[in-house]
């Protein structure tokens, strides 16, 4: 008779277990995560910064992990300090400190030049483009919303704002997608390809921008 496969341990068993000495319950943790955590800076930063933010957003989950509320989504935790770490980063590079304002500047703003994330489809290439060239915030809250498929709630979380500031922000974030796109396509048909059917080339990127690990 064969034996009933074990259920995997969910993300608060594995996050007790690590709170409680087990070492290897976080590498589970982080490893269950890691893509959607890489993906969540590919597009935002050169590919020679990816590596020291994923590191620096570890570390910071490692010092912090006793501070992590009970019932608390892993996820959102995770991302939260992925947009803090994100944040602590661009502040610093680009020496500007607080007067460096997410809701207005760009990803494109503060380095000029094309996505690094190889696109196989213009659509996909002109998304990308597009959530480039809006506002650093518009762009987090609209990936978190299609790429990593999370509600007006789970975004709240991760962004450390209320819910209705999330339901606004998003509707901004799309009017201010759809303009940049219509400013950065050269081709009629691109753009009604790439807006009405912008659900379809999102996932399109987020399943690119995954698994990317050898």
């Amino acid at each position: 008779m064969s034996e009933t496969p074990q259920a995997l341990p969910d993300d608060a068993d594995l996050l007790e277990a690590w709170r409680g000495g087990d070492s290897a319950a976080g590498e589970a943790l982080f490893a269950r995560h890691y893509d959607q955590l890489e993906r969540f800076f590919l597009n935002k930063v050169g590919p020679e910064h990816v590596g020291d933010l994923l590191q620096d957003t570890f570390t910071a989950c490692v010092e912090a992990r006793d501070r992590v509320e009970k019932g608390a989504r892993f996820r959102s935790y995770l991302l939260s300090t992925a947009y803090n770490v994100f944040c602590g980063h661009l502040r610093r590079k680009y020496r500007r400190g607080a007067d460096l304002d997410l809701d207005l500047v760009s990803v494109y703003d503060l380095d000029p030049g094309p996505s690094s994330v190889i696109a196989e489809r213009q659509e996909q290439r002109l998304l990308l483009e597009g959530l480039r060239a809006i506002s650093v915030n518009y762009q987090v809250v609209l990936e978190l919303h299609y790429w990593e498929q999370l509600s007006t709630k789970e975004i709240a979380a991760v962004l450390g704002v209320p819910a209705g500031t999330v339901r606004s922000r998003l509707q901004r974030a799309r009017e201010a997608l759809e303009a940049a796109i219509g400013a950065l396509s050269r081709s009629p048909a691109m753009l009604e390809s790439t807006l009405t059917r912008l659900d379809d080339w999102a996932q399109h990127c987020a399943h690119a921008m995954g698994g990317r690990r050898g």
